[in-house]
């Protein structure tokens, strides 16, 4: 099992990146414990069903995701998901900048030491050539996640009120539009076009076969659990700030939560907020980084493993090494709109998802790929549920938004 860990629990606990633990405590501040206890488990089972069949499939083909859909669909989808991926990751990527910044804000650094910090992981990460390092590494930097966890715990939360909440009241007030721009980017917080490129291709890279799609449900099972606790911890901790204009926080200006929650809960609260938020936005530009370093070597069709060397996987590396550090660069641009591109890069995210889920279920129903191991009926029911809801949640928002800028509708 120990050998086995790692592709599932690194894309759940990746993408309990900075913006989504900020998005998290956002609606804990704006609207206390209610709807989002028991929705943010419900989404997370929702992303173990995704990246179930990413695993299955990476494991029973040994191919990545790009990779299989270039071959089994075409140049023009495989190009075309690979850019989806591209814009997607590029703007998260700028967001776990972001996010770095923010934690380091409370100790009074600045972006300079956040870009310097989130390069050193990436090419510390990237030296050993080999895949078991880089995701012993990771896995290790991705169980600090738990700081959520303990910030939590540190508001001292009333238990009555958390057990109270999983009835799903109360529901979020508000307008429409807000409800929607909620509901769609508390869904990018936890299933994303990223992951499943990700554990695919982290799957084949660390040699799975059909005899380990077992162990792969348990690591992606546990990854989905600590997922959902660490995601919950961070509304609990936010949900410290409704009575103190938690609405009018803004997590990405100065120190934004850490140095609120400081302010009502204790100076030791906002330190392990801070460094949650640090954690959080290098773990996931090391696995998002990677998750586009595969897309691009498999649509390239070159060499793209960390077994390879540098000189073997030139494009692997590059991408990996170029994707970060451009947005590493984005942050440094006197007034880029980073709040803008950070608040947005979970929406974007669920926007963007329709499309790789789709393809995600096709090649697991490819008996010419999968034989045996291709989804069951049922399988492909909840995936499709899961689809049409990411669908709607996502067109939702965009057409409600598109009205109300046209002025067809009233805000």
């Amino acid at each position: 099992m120990w050998l086995l860990v790692g592709p599932g629990i690194l894309a759940m606990l990746g993408e309990n990146d900075g913006p989504s633990m900020i998005a998290y405590a956002a609606d804990g501040a704006q609207y206390g414990l209610g709807f989002f206890v028991p929705f943010i488990p419900v989404l997370f089972a929702m992303a173990f069903i995704c990246q179930e069949i990413c695993m299955r499939v990476g494991a029973v083909t040994h191919h990545g995701y790009g990779e299989l859909v270039l071959q089994r669909y075409g140049r023009a989808w495989g190009w075309f998901g690979a850019a989806d991926l591209a814009v997607t990751n590029l703007v998260t990527l700028i967001a776990e900048f972001v996010s770095i910044r923010v934690g380091l804000a409370y100790f009074h650094l600045g972006s300079g030491v956040a870009v310097m910090l989130g390069m050193a992981l990436a090419l510390f990460t990237l030296s050993g050539g080999r895949y078991w390092r880089w995701e012993r590494i990771v896995l290790g930097l991705a169980l600090f996640n738990g700081l959520f966890l303990a910030a939590a715990i540190m508001v001292k939360p009333h238990v009555g009120t958390i057990v109270g909440s999983f009835d799903f009241t109360p529901f979020p007030g508000g307008g429409f539009n807000t409800l929607l721009l909620l509901l769609a980017s508390t869904i990018g917080a936890t299933v994303t076009p990223w992951m499943i490129f990700f554990q695919q291709s982290a799957s084949a890279d660390k040699g799975m076969t059909p005899s380990d799609v077992k162990h792969g449900r348990y690591d992606t099972a546990v990854g989905a659990v600590l997922a959902a606790i660490f995601g919950v911890g961070a509304l609990i901790a936010g949900a410290a700030l409704v009575t103190h204009n938690g609405a009018g926080i803004q997590g990405f200006a100065g120190a934004g939560f850490p140095e609120a929650l400081r302010h009502v809960a204790g100076s030791a609260v906002g330190i392990v907020f801070a460094l949650g938020l640090i954690e959080a936005g290098a773990v996931a530009i090391l696995t998002i980084s990677a998750s586009t370093a595969y897309a691009a070597g498999e649509c390239i069709g070159v060499s793209h493993s960390f077994n390879s060397s540098p000189r073997n996987a030139a494009v692997f590396y590059t991408a990996n090494i170029g994707v970060a550090l451009l947005a590493a660069v984005v942050i440094l641009i006197p007034g880029a709109p980073l709040l803008l591109i950070a608040l947005n890069a979970n929406v974007l995210a669920t926007v963007l998802l329709p499309v790789s889920l789709v393809f995600m279920v096709m090649l697991a129903n490819d008996k010419g790929l999968m034989g045996p191991w291709a989804n069951k009926r049922s399988t492909n029911v909840v995936g499709i549920t899961v689809i049409a809801f990411v669908g709607l949640c996502g067109a939702a928002y965009g057409i409600d938004s598109f009205l109300q800028t046209a002025h067809l509708i009233g805000s």
